[in-house]
């Protein structure tokens, strides 16, 4: 549990642990799979200034590039600034996509921090919307999303060691990164014996 916490992918303990490879693996997944579990479970509705963005993850392919490649995984993201993140894969960036979720997770009122994609023009029915431009990669101006693209720095810096995050159990990893961030002034040695504890009493 300690050498998952410290994020050591499976494939490097081969040679550290007295046990096989595909066992690491299955403690591995089974540690994913209740935090993915608990996440979901505590999933809260975020106030106040808000950072929206979406991104895709995976590695280089031959091909179209882009929004429109292949073989990559789509993401939206809601930041709480100096607060929580939540994540959610996604199949578009269509409105019908993600305005549901900003709905079901964010609370009326708020102050939403976007760039200029269209599906976010009905923010300011909302709450207030300030719209993000950028010149060259760099923000037009004084505001800003660096939060969330924080995060999305973050989360693709972890799940590059892994080499490769297999597509299907992509959102175990997902929320991994996700809890890791939200609980990164803890220890998360006690936070996930805890869920095992959780899940074991449930099972039995």
């Amino acid at each position: 549990m300690e050498l998952f916490v410290l994020g050591v992918p499976a494939f490097r303990l081969r040679f550290q642990v007295p046990i096989s490879s595909k066992t690491v693996q299955r403690w591995f997944r089974l540690f994913r799979l209740v935090i993915y579990q608990s996440t979901l479970k505590e999933l809260e509705t975020l106030s106040g200034t808000l950072e929206m963005d979406e991104t895709i993850f995976g590695g280089r392919v031959p091909g179209k590039r882009g929004w429109g490649a292949s073989g990559k995984n789509m993401v939206f993201g809601i930041y709480k600034r100096n607060g929580k993140v939540l994540t959610f894969p996604i199949s578009s960036r269509a409105g019908d996509t993600l305005i549901p979720l900003i709905t079901h997770h964010t609370k009326p009122g708020g102050l939403y921090y976007t760039d200029d994609w269209f599906a976010y023009t009905f923010l300011p029915i909302r709450g207030n919307h300030v719209v993000v431009r950028k010149e060259k990669g760099k923000p037009k101006g004084r505001d800003y999303l660096n939060g969330i693209e924080g995060f999305w720095s973050f989360a693709k810096h972890w799940l590059y060691q892994y080499r490769g995050v297999p597509r299907q159990y992509f959102h175990l990893y997902l929320k991994e990164v996700e809890w890791r961030f939200n609980h990164r002034s803890e220890n998360l040695v006690p936070l996930l014996r805890k869920l095992l504890n959780q899940r074991i009493l449930k099972e039995h």
